[in-house]
């Protein structure tokens, strides 16, 4: 939940200092790149979701130990679907 007030506060920031920036003119920036920051910045999130996924599946863990106990779980299910007489086979 933490987390949750941390990202409504961080938009509450952005926002205003968005507002601020529509309502006072700087020599800096054009008005038009203002207005399109939310756009930016919805093409930047989008970016950086699609990367941030990307390297999850890049460094994805494997887990041998897991894969071990999973197998044995397995085999201990076709062993009792076979004990009550369902048949189980890959036809």
């Amino acid at each position: 939940m933490k987390q949750v007030w941390r990202l409504c506060t961080l938009g509450i920031v952005v926002l205003a200092v968005w507002i601020s920036l529509l309502i006072k003119e700087f020599p800096i920036l054009p008005r038009e790149i203002v207005l399109a920051l939310p756009i930016y910045s919805v093409v930047a999130l989008a970016c950086y979701g699609l990367a941030a996924v990307g390297y999850g599946l890049m460094v994805f863990p494997t887990c041998p130990q897991e894969a071990i106990m999973l197998q044995e779980e397995i085999a201990e299910a076709k062993e009792f679907l076979q004990k009550n007489g369902i048949d189980i086979s890959n036809n």
